[in-house]
């Protein structure tokens, strides 16, 4: 067993990768597909709010994952029922002075922004409420699945704040500029059938009687991306991720460079094998 700071990294059965974090909060790091990692979170007495122990648990285990050559999806999902995560712990914010204030939400704004720059897909099953600074984590993510019973917003108007971490960059390069401005202009709370209307989520679904029907959705989602080619599939993320910044011409030139790294790659190579033999690839990252 390897200790990496608070976490206790280990294999237990089946190979699943977990990161037991102790007090306060518990992040695991699984997943019951190999080459699916999960990323469980577990506050359930402050709502999978993001407190200082909880983002540091967090961010260990976002180091664990980066380099993780076996992981290919990573979702995010709570352990806590009907709540995805309740945003800031403001009971904690309101002890801080000014200047703690100022340093938390920048160190919040870095773990959205670790969270973004994970080389592989990443997913979040929101089966409950995103507020705040937890639908900032579930727009860094890639893809979003939701119960159309979740209530997501960025509601940090009605608590004499704006959103710090990351809102409001992601929300309008996300739904566009005039619906992010009148949902934090408003603090609103939408459902998951109206995010999907609007394009915040990628999939709704009905809410079951676990509580985890995003995560199931989420899930099967995660392992139609597993089989595809690793490699191209990292390339892929990181030229959307670097083209949506720029001019269209300079965009298809990021395209041209993340192309030519997967040219050399054996799953190139499979993908045209398995295509003339007539046969599903065999993808190993490589």
């Amino acid at each position: 067993m390897m200790r990496l700071g608070r976490a206790a990294l280990r294999w237990g059965r089946g190979g699943i990768h977990t990161a037991v974090l102790r007090p306060g909060a518990e992040v695991q790091v699984g997943g019951e597909s190999g080459g699916i990692a999960e990323i469980l979170m577990n506050r359930p007495h402050a709502r999978n709010s993001l407190g200082k122990v909880f983002v540091d648990e967090l961010f260990s285990a976002l180091e664990q994952l980066r380099f993780d050559e076996k992981v290919r999806v990573v979702v995010f999902k709570s352990k806590v029922k009907g709540v995805f995560c309740a945003g800031a712990d403001l009971k904690e914010r309101e002890k801080m002075d000014d200047a703690e204030v100022g340093h938390f939400v920048k160190r919040l704004r870095n773990l959205m922004d670790e969270v973004a720059a994970l080389p592989v897909p990443t997913i979040a099953a929101i089966d409950g409420y995103a507020l705040g600074g937890g639908l900032e984590l579930a727009l860094a993510c890639d893809l979003r699945v939701a119960a159309s019973s979740a209530k997501m917003g960025l509601i940090e108007t009605t608590r004499g704040l704006l959103p710090g971490a990351g809102g409001t960059q992601r929300l309008p390069r996300c739904v566009g500029v005039g619906l992010a401005k009148e949902l934090i202009f408003t603090g609103r709370q939408i459902d998951g059938q109206e995010a999907f209307s609007m394009g915040l989520v990628n999939h709704t679904v009905p809410q079951n009687e676990e509580g985890d029907a995003a995560y199931q959705r989420a899930l099967t989602l995660a392992k139609e991306i597993l089989p595809r080619a690793p490699i191209a599939v990292k390339m892929g993320k990181l030229a959307i991720n670097r083209g949506i910044e720029v001019d269209i011409a300079s965009g298809m030139a990021i395209e041209g460079m993340c192309y030519a790294q997967n040219i050399p790659t054996r799953d190139r190579q499979e993908g045209m094998a398995a295509f003339r033999e007539k046969r599903p690839p065999h993808f190993i990252g490589k």
